[in-house]
Parts: structure tokens; sequence; C-alpha cells
């Protein structure tokens, strides 16, 4: 009889710290007009404490915890297939079952809740990873690096022709598409007064209006973000198979090797990214230099420190990590979708105006007061929750309705 492969807690772990570094960028978002996520002087001039804590989350965190949590869904994904096959049922029947339902939720997420959604993303990424199951470590590497230098490539090219047009160095002919492009890049990414203040009026305002503008001039939106970072999401994800077939998700290489390439990630990738944080200091924050050093020229060094971060993390769960903390982080882990949906809740309900309005009025710095409160309850209720339920409770509703029946949601009595 085939047996369904066990629970890895290394990896369950490490998804709980990537979940919480998920919130760790998401955080501005969540509380500010979104160009201030690249921008730190989006709303006008900030404090020296503020432009350092910009500093400190572009250099190790913006996009390294998005990195390493698309990762982790690969490595999980992969994980989902073999598991299904084992235990009998239809790998492809399990997994797309498990990818539309995934998007369904994201649009929810996307249009009802929070902007920010990357399940829609994850999902049509998830469509394609289905091919690239069985190949070896090295062919998922090759893959891997097909769909990231594509696209660094695009959004390098953009970048480019921004600048190119910022400096008056397009002709004349066919560039006006270019030039309406800046006009619009800079709305959306440079310290632009009245686009700013336009975000905090919607935000503050009712739930019906936020979501009007959502299904309204926003519609098209979850489609059109993930065609653009499919690319980088796909290579990310195919990086994360690699990884847990080569066992270094699953905690079972030995410590001096994580070391190794923990201190290898990030000597590759800290240097440049201080050199692109001081490239957008010195440009005042430009629209087209915060666009090139967030969204491309930073990308090879994201994905190094992303890898460095993956082995750091593995490291202190093997090394340092007390019983008592593994099970706590793995749980939270296990309950990595309850958990990203309800920090969308929660941090709305904080910030938007149908809650308690303090949307665009809490600086950078002190908004990771709230990231750590949050993080403290999804280590304090996820453990308690899995000690009495199977699930938490959207992975049950996820799984049920991915199987078309319900699943057993509460454990047995001494099981």
């Amino acid at each position: 009889m085939n047996m369904a492969p066990a629970r890895y807690e290394s990896l369950d772990a490490i998804r709980g710290v990537a979940v919480m570094g998920i919130l760790a960028m998401n955080i501005i978002a969540f509380a500010l007009p979104f160009s201030a996520y690249t921008n730190p002087m989006a709303g006008g001039p900030i404090g020296n404490i503020d432009l350092a804590t910009w500093f400190f989350t572009f250099v190790f965190v913006d996009s390294k915890m998005r990195g390493l949590f698309s990762m982790l869904f690969g490595a999980s994904t992969l994980l989902v297939i073999q598991s299904a096959a084992a235990s009998g049922r239809s790998a492809a029947g399990a997994h797309y079952s498990r990818m539309f339902w995934l998007a369904i939720f994201g649009l929810i997420h996307f249009y009802f809740i929070w902007f920010g959604d990357i399940l829609f993303l994850y999902a049509i990424c998830g469509l394609l990873l289905f091919a690239f199951r069985n190949l070896s470590i090295r062919a998922l590497v090759v893959w891997a690096v097909v769909f990231l230098v594509t696209g660094i490539g695009f959004l390098g090219m953009g970048w480019l022709m921004f600048s190119l047009a910022e400096a008056g160095r397009l002709p004349a002919e066919g560039a006006a598409q270019i030039r309406s492009d800046l006009v619009q890049l800079n709305a959306d990414m440079g310290p632009n007064a009245a686009s700013y203040a336009k975000e905090i009026t919607l935000h503050l305002g009712s739930y019906g209006s936020i979501v009007a503008e959502k299904l309204g001039e926003r519609l098209s939106e979850p489609l059109v973000s993930a065609l653009m970072f499919l690319w980088e999401t796909m290579g990310l994800m195919l990086i994360g198979m690699a990884l847990f077939k080569s066992r270094m998700l699953t905690g079972e290489w030995e410590a001096a090797r994580y070391r190794k390439w923990a201190l290898t990630g990030f000597l590759i990738g800290i240097p440049p990214l201080v050199g692109l944080a001081w490239y957008q200091y010195a440009d005042g924050f430009g629209a087209v230099s915060t666009f090139g050093a967030s969204l491309s020229l930073s990308a090879p060094f994201d994905i190094a420190m992303t890898i460095g971060w993956a082995a750091l993390i593995m490291l202190l769960i093997k090394t340092a990590a007390s019983d008592r903390v593994r099970a706590r982080l793995a749980a939270t882990g296990r309950m990595a979708f309850t958990n990203y949906l309800v920090t969308s809740i929660v941090m709305t309900t904080i910030f938007y105006g149908y809650g308690l309005g303090l949307y665009g009025s809490v600086g950078r710095t002190a908004l990771y007061l709230f990231c750590f409160a949050m993080w403290a309850a999804m280590l304090l209720w996820s453990k308690p929750w899995l000690d009495r339920f199977n699930y938490g409770p959207l992975e049950w509703i996820w799984r049920s309705l991915s199987r078309w029946r319900l699943q057993p949601m509460r454990k047995l009595s001494g099981a």
C-alpha cells in the first residue's frame, strides 16, 4: 500500500517565517498609499529613522520575503503532488483543483479585502508548475534561470526606455506611448502629492467605495499583475522545487552547508543592494530610479539574498531553535493560508476608514509595532488551534473544496 509522504517540520517552520516576513513587506502598503511602498519620500520628506527603516527593508526584506514565500509555494506544491500520487489519487486532478480554488480565493481577496493579493498570481503559476514536477534538479534550475532572465529582461528594458525618455534621448517618432507611460509612472511611484492625497481619501472612505474602485478602474489588475510578475514568480517557484528535491528545505543538509550558502547569498546580495539604495537616495527617489532599483536592477541580488535567507533560517531552525519555537513556527506555517488572509482582514480593519481609520497617519517605523503584534498573534494562536483541529480554518475550506467533500476537521480524542 502506498503511503503519503510525512510532513517536514522544517519546511513548515520556514513557511511560518515566510508568512510572517510577507507582513514585514506588506505593512507599508496596508497603511500608506502604494507609492510609499517603494518610495519613502512619496508623501514628502521624512525623518532619518524612517529613512533608515526604508534602507534596511530595501536591502534585507523587500522582495526577499516574497521570494521566499514563492520558493516555498513551489516546494509545497511538489509535495502535494507527490502526496496525491502516493495515496492513489490523481495527481493532476488534485493539483488543478487546488489551483482553481486558490484563484477564486485570490480574486475574492483582491476585490473584497485587499488589493495586494498574491494568491491569484500563485494559482496562475501553479497551472504551469505541474509540467515541471518530474524534472531533475539541474533541469529545474535551468528552467528557473530562463524564467528569471526573461522577467528581468522585460523590466530592465522598461527601465532603460523610461531612463532614455526622462533624459530626452528618445526619437520623437514612436516615443509618444513611452512618454505617456513615464507620466503615469511619475504619478504612481514618484513624490506626487495629489495622487498620494487621493489614495488617502479613498482608503479612509467607506467599504463600498473601496470595493467599487477595484471592481471599476482596477477590474483587470489581477490578470495584468499576474502576467507582469509570472516570469519572476515561476523562476522562484522552480528554485523552490529544486531546493526541495535537493533536501535543502527539509532540513537534511549539514549545518556547515547551510552556513556556507547563507554567507554566499548575503555576500553576493548585500553590497549591490546597498549601492542601489544609494542610487535612489542620490536621485531624490525619482520614479525612474525607484522603478529600476526596485523591480529590475535589484532582482538578481534579491534572488541571491532570498536563497541566503532560506539557508540562514534553516540553519537557525536546525541548530538554534528550541523544540517549542520550532513547533510554534511549524504551526504558523501549516496555517500560512489562514494567517495570510486573516492578516489582510485585521490590517485593513485597523487602517481603513471602515475600521479604526489609521490609514496615512502612522509613520513607516512605527508601523512595525503592528507587524510585531500580528506576528505574536500568529505564533500564539496557530499551535493551540492545530492541537485541536487537523487544519487551519481556511486550509480546511480549501481542502474540502478541492476534494469536493468535507474533510474531517476536529481531531479524534486521544489521536
